[in-house]
């Protein structure tokens, strides 16, 4: 019997050896035989040399794009699936830098303690799909309880459902009582959140779990919030020593590190220690802006919430201790966003989305348009600039050879009207068309999605 199970066992070994084996003879072919796709746009947005682009051909092969020209000066494969844009402006695919895409905006306050990680996984399924339609191929997801968004990062990148290409954080550091806490529950409870750590030997170890278990950006709590219980986000959270910590070992890792912080010292504090990005910035002034131009640091404000959420706080029932805040910070943030803009601070968009409704993310670009970014400098921090914050401007962020082939089109002139990215109408990923408003041939398989 001992000798059958052996046999069993060699066979069974065989079998993946062989079974690998062949796979990997065929991998070079099967690279040669990508079918080739060609996209005829009537005009690309060039977002590096900020203009467009009339009669465009783009060819994509595989996963990448080949080959981008005028039409005539881009040879077209004789059996290439040929796309019709011609009615349309072709330009890269978006990218958010702030999103929870397993979060939403029903679940505020004490409505999110009734949420169960395996819930909060399958609404991160919804929301990327959502999220892809509304044209943003990548987004960075700075927030997640129960590293979700690592699941759906993987779920997504082996082809099991669609959604944007993920950078995640995992769960976010936050000191005790913080903005990254829970403090909703009573202390009999004695809950905290996943990110939380205190002193700096903690938080250290804490980096490296976090790395562990599948982030890719580490997202810091740096002051308090407006969406949490007994928090000022004028106040700053971590203590230098603390924060100077978290950065020198996420860098040693090789991530990137976002700080959430509004109050002024905070984003001091955090610019200072060597953050890659502030999110929201809401008091944010003069000197923050030198600092953070002197250092490179990106400001990815989210503006768009605040239209939304004043106006639907009252069916959401938000807790009057959230309100409060809101009605305080949300509009210093208007004011002094603005003022960064005229300065020149350096911008990545982003969203909070969660906030308000996931597939929404572009009403972001009339905001950051109404407050002194030009349309293509809006753009730019959507695809340029984000891509650049991502560490990936050699993959995605323009339209030109060797890049993923992130495509979306719309009508219209969006150097001219900024909200047509609103109504996306064409989603290519990876070189897959996932959504055709203008007709023609989706993948093998797909069924051409609703519009949201």
């Amino acid at each position: 019997m001992m000798q059958f199970r052996r046999w069993i066992v060699w066979m069974s070994v065989g079998i993946v050896l062989g079974a690998v084996t062949v796979a990997g003879a065929q991998t070079p072919r099967a690279e040669s035989e990508k079918a080739a796709t060609v996209l005829r746009a009537g005009r690309m947005l060039d977002v590096r040399r900020g203009r467009l682009v009339e009669n465009v051909v783009i060819l994509v092969r595989g996963e990448t794009i080949e080959a981008v020209g005028p039409a005539g000066q881009v040879r077209v494969p004789a059996d290439a699936r040929v796309i019709d844009l011609s009615r349309a402006t072709v330009l890269p695919g978006l990218i958010d830098m702030h999103t929870h895409l397993t979060g939403e905006p029903r679940y505020i306050g004490y409505s999110a303690l009734g949420l169960s990680v395996p819930r909060q996984a399958l609404i991160g399924a919804k929301n990327a799909r959502l999220t892809l339609m509304a044209g943003f191929t990548t987004v960075r997801n700075v927030g997640a309880s129960g590293y979700t968004d690592v699941a759906l990062r993987d779920a997504i990148e082996a082809g099991d459902l669609p959604g944007p290409r993920m950078v995640v954080s995992g769960p976010a550091l936050g000191i005790t009582g913080g903005h990254c806490d829970e403090s909703l529950l009573p202390p009999e409870y004695r809950h905290r959140a996943e990110g939380v750590a205190d002193g700096p030997a903690v938080v250290l170890q804490k980096v490296r779990e976090i790395i562990k278990y599948g982030a890719d950006v580490i997202k810091v709590c740096a002051t308090g919030g407006v969406l949490s219980k007994g928090d000022n986000p004028e106040a700053y959270e971590f203590n230098e020593d603390e924060l100077r910590v978290i950065v020198q070992e996420a860098h040693k890792l090789g991530r990137k590190v976002a700080a959430h912080a509004h109050g002024l010292a905070g984003i001091l504090l955090a610019v200072r220690v060597g953050v890659d990005s502030i999110e929201h910035g809401s008091f944010i002034d003069d000197e923050a802006v030198r600092l953070m131009k002197e250092k490179g640091v990106y400001l990815v404000p989210t503006l768009y919430l605040a239209d939304w959420f004043m106006e639907n706080a009252p069916k959401l029932q938000v807790p009057p201790f959230i309100m409060e805040k809101a009605r305080k910070v949300m509009p210093a943030a208007r004011q002094n966003i603005h003022r960064a803009f005229q300065m020149g601070v350096p911008v990545a968009f982003g969203t909070d989305a969660a906030v308000y409704p996931h597939g929404l993310n572009a009403r972001e670009f009339v905001v950051m348009v109404r407050l002194g970014l030009t349309p293509l400098q809006a753009i730019q921090a959507a695809t340029l600039h984000a891509a650049e914050l991502l560490g990936w401007s050699d993959r995605i962020g323009t339209l030109e050879p060797g890049k993923f082939a992130d495509i979306i089109a719309v009508e219209g002139n969006p150097l001219e009207d900024v909200t047509v990215l609103e109504r996306v109408r064409f989603v290519m990923k990876d070189g897959q068309v996932y959504r055709n408003d203008f007709g023609g041939h989706l993948e093998a398989g797909e069924e051409r999605p609703t519009r949201e």
